[in-house]
C-alpha cells in the first residue's frame, strides 16, 4: 500500500485543533489503560493498521499484557476484562458502528452502570477522536512503521 498524501502538511490550524483535542482526550481523566483498549478496538473495527499498531505499541509501553491485547478482538469470549472494560468495548462497538443501528438502550444501560455521565461523555468523545483518526489514516493510506524489518518481507 502506498500513501496517498501527507495530511500533516495540510491545513495547519485545523490540524492543531485536532491535536489539541487528542491531547485533551488523552488527559481527560479516564484510565489510560481503558483509553488504549477502546482506541485499539475501534481501530480494529475500522481496519486502520496504523492506529492498531500505534495503540497496541503504546499500551504495551504502559504495561498492558500481550495476552489482553491479543484478546481485544475477542473480548466477549475472554475472561481477561473487567465489567467496566466490557461495557466500554460494547459502547465502542456501538458508537463506531453507529450507522448499523445506533446505540441500543441495553448498551447504554450497561455503560451507565459502569460510567458516570461525565465519564460516558468523555468516553464518547474519545471514540469520536479515534474514529476521526481512523478515517484520516485509512482514507490517505497512512502506513504503520515496520518494527522488525527482517520479518516484514
Amino acid at each position: 500500500m502506498q500513501p496517498r498524501l501527507d495530511y500533516t502538511k495540510t491545513d495547519r490550524p485545523l490540524l492543531q485543533a485536532l491535536y489539541a483535542l487528542n491531547t485533551a482526550v488523552d488527559t481527560c481523566g479516564l484510565e489510560r489503560s481503558l483509553l488504549h483498549l477502546i482506541k485499539l478496538r475501534a481501530s480494529q473495527i475500522n481496519g486502520c493498521s496504523f492506529c492498531v499498531d500505534m495503540h497496541s505499541h503504546e499500551a504495551r509501553a504502559d504495561g498492558e499484557t500481550e495476552q489482553r491485547l491479543y484478546m481485544v478482538a475477542a473480548w466477549k469470549e475472554s475472561p481477561l476484562f473487567s465489567e467496566r472494560e466490557r461495557a466500554a468495548f460494547a459502547w465502542t462497538e456501538a458508537v463506531t458502528r453507529i450507522a448499523e443501528g445506533g446505540v441500543g438502550d441495553d448498551v447504554f444501560a450497561a455503560a451507565r452502570q459502569q460510567f458516570s455521565e461525565d465519564e460516558l461523555s468523555k468516553l464518547t468523545i474519545a471514540l469520536g477522536m479515534i474514529n476521526t483518526w481512523n478515517r484520516i489514516c485509512v482514507s490517505f493510506h497512512v502506513v504503520h512503521p515496520v518494527r522488525d524489518a527482517a520479518k516484514a518481507a
